[in-house]
C-alpha cells in the first residue's frame, strides 16, 4: 500500500512540474526578431486594423485625442472587469521604455517585460497570428505617438481567476497558432482573414464563448451576449448579416448600415479604424465576411 501511494504522489509531483513548465511565460528574444527593421509608415495601418485606440484611448476621445493611448477604459466580463492599461510612449506610466523584443513578446504572447502573464482580454490570441513585421511595424510607429503620465489603473479580478500562472494553462487551450476560417480562399478573402483574425480581433467579439472564456469557435461569427450585459453582439456570418460587399465595406468605412441605422456603441470606434484602411482592405474584409461558413 504504502508503494502505491509513493507512486501516487510521484505522479501527481511529475504533473504539477509539467503543468508549471507548460504554462510557463514564453518570452521572444532579440535574436529573434534580427534582420527585421520597423516602418513607422506601414505601422500606422497596423495600428488602424489592431484596433489599439478602440480601448486605450482614453473614454470620449476625438480626432488626434484618439492617438494619446493613456488607458483606463473599463470591460466588463464575467470573470471581473478589466482596465485598459497606459500604452502611451511615457517610460514610467507607458511603454516607452519597453524594447522590440518586450514589445513583440507582450503582443503575440501576452507576456509582460516582468514575465507575468497577461489577462486575455488583451487579444494576443488574436494577434500572435499576426506576422513580425507588422508586430515590428506597429512597435515603430507607437514610438511616435505622444506620450501619458496617467497611471494605468488595477483590473477588478477576483479569486481565483486572479491567478496570473493560471493563465498560462489557459492559453493551452484556447491560443492557437492557426485561422478559424480555412479552406480555398482567394487572394483577396486571405487578406481579409489575415485582418479581421489576426490584427481586427473580430471573433472577440462577434464570438461565443465557453465557461471559461475561451471563444467557440464552432460558432465564428455567430454573434454573443454583450459583456456590458446590455443586449447582444450582432451574428456576422453571411446568414446573420444579410449584406452585399458592398455594403459591407461601405459600413466599415463610414458605418452606416443598408437599414439607414448607425453604428453605435464600441463599433463606433472600430469603424473609425476601418475609415482609416484603405479601400482595398475593407474589401478584403467584406469578401471574407461572405466566405465565413455557417455556425454549427
Amino acid at each position: 500500500m504504502g508503494g502505491v501511494l509513493r507512486l501516487l504522489g510521484l505522479l501527481i509531483l511529475a504533473a504539477v512540474v509539467a503543468g508549471v513548465w507548460l504554462s510557463r511565460p514564453m518570452s521572444v528574444s532579440e535574436g529573434d526578431l534580427a534582420g527585421l527593421v520597423g516602418d513607422a509608415q506601414a505601422g500606422e495601418a497596423v495600428f488602424w486594423a489592431a484596433g489599439c485606440a478602440s480601448c486605450h484611448e482614453a473614454e470620449d476621445a476625438e480626432g488626434d485625442a484618439r492617438l494619446i493611448l493613456s488607458g483606463g477604459q473599463a470591460f466588463p466580463s464575467d470573470f471581473g472587469t478589466f482596465r485598459a492599461p497606459n500604452i502611451s510612449s511615457d517610460p514610467t506610466h507607458g511603454i516607452g521604455d519597453w524594447t522590440l523584443a518586450e514589445f513583440v513578446t507582450a503582443v503575440q504572447n501576452g507576456v509582460s517585460p516582468e514575465g507575468q502573464h497577461y489577462y486575455p482580454a488583451f487579444p494576443y490570441t488574436a494577434y500572435r497570428l499576426a506576422t513580425r513585421q507588422d508586430i515590428v511595424d506597429l512597435y515603430a510607429f507607437m514610438q511616435t505617438l505622444p506620450a501619458s503620465d496617467l497611471p494605468s489603473e488595477p483590473h477588478d479580478v477576483g479569486f481565483p481567476f486572479s491567478i496570473r500562472r493560471a493563465v498560462g494553462a489557459w492559453n493551452l487551450l484556447y491560443a492557437q497558432n492557426e485561422f478559424t476560417v480555412s479552406g480555398d480562399l482567394s487572394v483577396e478573402e486571405s487578406r481579409g482573414r489575415y485582418l479581421a483574425e489576426a490584427l481586427a480581433h473580430c471573433g472577440e467579439c462577434h464570438t461565443p464563448r465557453g465557461a471559461l472564456g475561451g471563444l467557440d469557435r464552432a460558432q465564428w461569427f455567430a454573434g454573443a451576449p454583450d459583456p456590458s450585459g446590455r443586449g447582444t453582439v450582432p451574428n456576422i456570418t453571411p446568414a446573420g448579416l444579410g449584406w452585399s460587399a458592398d455594403e459591407i465595406a461601405a459600413y466599415l468605412n463610414d458605418g452606416f448600415t443598408p437599414e439607414f441605422d448607425v453604428a453605435g456603441g464600441h463599433m463606433r470606434s472600430v469603424v473609425l479604424n476601418m475609415g482609416q484602411l484603405n479601400e482595398d482592405d475593407r474589401a478584403a474584409i467584406a469578401a471574407y465576411l461572405l466566405a465565413v461558413p455557417h455556425a454549427d
